[in-house]
């Protein structure tokens, strides 16, 4: 991987590099102040995600496996009917032609209602489309722009970073993610785990993992930001290792290695968000680097990796304060992972889409206002 870092954006009003210590320290007093206020609640400014009207479901007819995942799916999450949108390809292929996914989303745009405002793509394979992820060719249709030749800049996200809850209608882009799993039951576990996760507040661990891996490490630069300005909320914990073992309160987990070891002997949180920054973590099979799929192997409900090259630009992976903000404010697990890759083109996005740990239950008022967008 090249450590070509390009310039990160900001998450937050307050550029912590460029203040000065007299203000550092002012921030660092009334944020420790903040948490001796409520030192065993957490401060959540909850809103209600978006929900089953607004996610249609991706369904390849041509593979058993993707409709039987697609029936759990739909079932387990009351999408209703009308969201469940069938196509056909060629299935078991890592990388779908250009042609071929043209013809796909013809389909999908015919089938697709007006409120549905994200995806949820019931396979594993494919994860790519020629030289950009799956999730973003479905996510903004097909456009060379998001491809990379060497260490260059992508095109952009307009829903990076923004507080658009209806990310098709403001942006006209439907985030797309994987439901993606060796086997049907790895798939129904977890779908599980993200309906296990709704509401349910965990009182886990943000492990921040600061690794002897300079190229791939470039996302550190984050993490005392992330303690600074969360730590009033949630555990946040930065730790100077090449891989985490043993805890059994992990609810996110962001470091970069192409390999992390010991993820199983951990336990995550439902609703868990884990990745690694790395070259083809994307490579959700035959990769010589790990799969983001062992991640959902070991127990998180949400993850990410490159398909093709990216370079270690940080636009190009999720920058973890800004997953980590939107999350516990109450986002669905899509949207929080979604907002925090400014340049999404070369990274497929894989797990539960609906996972929403600190939203609160949608009101019966809310589902019919949702019904109308």
């Amino acid at each position: 991987m090249s450590t070509q870092p390009g310039s990160p954006r900001r998450s937050f009003p307050i550029n912590l590099r460029n203040l000065p210590v007299p203000g550092l320290l002012a921030l660092f007093l009334l944020s420790a102040c903040n948490a001796a206020t409520s030192p065993q609640e957490p401060a959540f400014n909850p809103t209600v995600a978006f929900g089953a009207q607004q996610l249609a479901i991706v369904v390849n007819d041509n593979d058993p496996l993707s409709v039987r995942i697609a029936d759990y799916y739909r079932d387990t999450r009351r999408i209703p009917a009308q969201n469940l949108i069938h196509v056909r390809f060629t299935p078991g292929r890592a990388v779908m032609p250009r042609t071929e996914f043209e013809t796909v989303m013809a389909d999908v745009n015919r089938q697709v209602p007006a409120a549905v405002q994200a995806y949820a793509l019931a396979w594993t394979l494919p994860y790519r489309v020629a030289c950009l992820s799956i999730t973003t060719a479905f996510a903004a249709g097909y456009d060379e722009a998001f491809c990379a030749q060497g260490c260059k800049a992508t095109r952009a996200s307009p829903y990076f970073n923004s507080d658009s809850r209806r990310p098709f209608d403001d942006h006209g882009w439907r985030p797309a993610m994987l439901l993606a799993g060796t086997d049907f039951d790895a798939v129904q576990s977890l779908i599980d785990r993200g309906m296990a996760a709704d509401g349910s507040r965990p009182r886990g661990s943000a492990y921040l993992l600061s690794t002897r891996d300079r190229a791939r490490n470039v996302r550190a630069r984050f993490f005392p930001g992330i303690a600074l300005l969360q730590s009033d909320r949630f555990g946040i914990k930065i730790i100077e290792a090449d891989a985490l073992r043993h805890r059994t309160d992990v609810l996110f987990y962001f470091t970069g290695r192409a390999r992390v070891d010991d993820i199983d002997t951990n336990g995550y949180r439902p609703g868990a968000l884990a990745d690694h920054l790395t070259s083809v973590g994307g490579k959700l099979d035959g990769s010589k680097q790990m799969s983001s799929l062992r991640w959902l192997e070991a127990g998180a409900s949400g993850s990410y990796g490159t398909v093709v090259e990216p370079c270690a630009f940080v636009q190009k992976f999720p920058r973890p304060d800004i997953a980590i903000d939107r999350y516990l404010d109450g986002e669905t697990l899509i949207e929080a992972y979604w907002k925090s890759v400014a340049w999404p083109g070369q990274g497929v996005f894989i797990g539960e889409p609906l996972a929403a740990p600190f939203t609160e239950s949608a009101s019966p008022a809310f589902e019919k206002q949702s019904a109308q967008w």
